[in-house]
């Protein structure tokens, strides 16, 4: 009952707040008069960032722009506010990726490219980004698509009618890895895995008890690509990460013996705990292969 009661009050709330909306509706008079740009603050039904003034609500994008707003609220509403709210008919409206799809033949302008980040970027070849289509708005009935939600907020009447250049970068096509030539294919595919490998062996300089330090170092490799493949699933990385930390485990036992071992014979009590079952493992691996193999 008491949930009910509040969400009745909550509603309440809300059709209280559409009713005495102020003249900027649900967008942010401090970003319209300080940035000028069309936030829309209907896209939340929260009331965090709301202030009342002079009988009307206004909804703000953040609490910055809130804090703002209180402390001089007569600046960001008329007479003195420097932007009025465009009409209804002049405000963007937000698309979807499906409704842009549905408005099929119908073209986004720019041949999707980003007009705000084209025209902040002083109309360069270099500023011509291809849009998202998770961002777009139709605007005087044109469709736009822009680069990130930041980039749709723009106000739409300096960026609408902005002209591409003739020259265009080439269409980005993508292209099957296994298409590409073996050095494409290499720095592509394995480039990041094989320098981190690389980089750990370096650090690590291992040496495999009987095998050439060449060996060693082409095996730890192998492995270390097995135990972090993207591609592999998690349980066959696990199972190739501990035979990498056992292959390391090998490769220690060289500089434990040899600091532990002394030219002289030392009874029994009188070695290291682990002195002799760490002997009895170096010598089993001679004839063995590592065990990844």
């Amino acid at each position: 009952v008491v949930v009910k009661e509040i969400q009745i009050y909550l509603e309440r709330i809300r059709e209280e707040l559409h009713y005495r909306l102020g003249e900027f509706g649900q967008y942010c008079p401090v970003s319209l008069a300080e940035k000028h740009e069309l936030l829309d603050c209907s896209v939340t039904s929260s009331l965090q960032f709301a202030a009342e003034f002079r009988g009307h609500y206004y909804k703000m994008a953040s609490q910055e722009e809130l804090e703002k707003f209180l402390n001089e609220p007569e600046v960001y509403v008329p007479p003195l506010a420097p932007h009025p709210l465009p009409p209804p008919e002049m405000l963007p409206k937000k698309l979807t990726a499906a409704e842009v799809k549905a408005l099929f033949p119908k073209s986004a302008e720019m041949q999707g490219y980003c007009p705000v980040t084209y025209l902040d970027g002083k109309q360069r070849y270099e500023a011509l980004v291809p849009g998202n289509i998770e961002y777009a708005a139709k605007y005087r009935d044109k469709v736009y698509i822009f680069e990130s939600e930041e980039k749709l907020q723009k106000l739409p009447e300096k960026y609408w009618n902005v002209k591409l250049p003739r020259k265009l970068p080439p269409v980005k096509e993508p292209i099957l890895l296994t298409a590409l030539p073996l050095a494409g294919y290499l720095e592509q595919g394995v480039a990041t895995s094989l320098i981190k490998a690389l980089n750990e062996v370096g650090c690590l300089k291992p040496k495999f008890p009987f095998l050439s330090v060449k060996k060693t170092a082409l095996l730890f490799v192998a492995c270390h690509l097995k135990a972090y493949n993207p591609r592999s699933s998690e349980p066959v990385r696990r199972k190739y990460r501990r035979k990498l930390e056992q292959f390391v485990d090998h490769c220690a036992l060289i500089p434990y013996l040899g600091a532990k071992m002394t030219c002289r014979y030392r009874e029994p009590h009188s070695r290291p705990a682990d002195l002799d079952s760490k002997l009895r493992t170096f010598l089993s691996l001679k004839g063995t292969r590592p065990s990844f193999l």
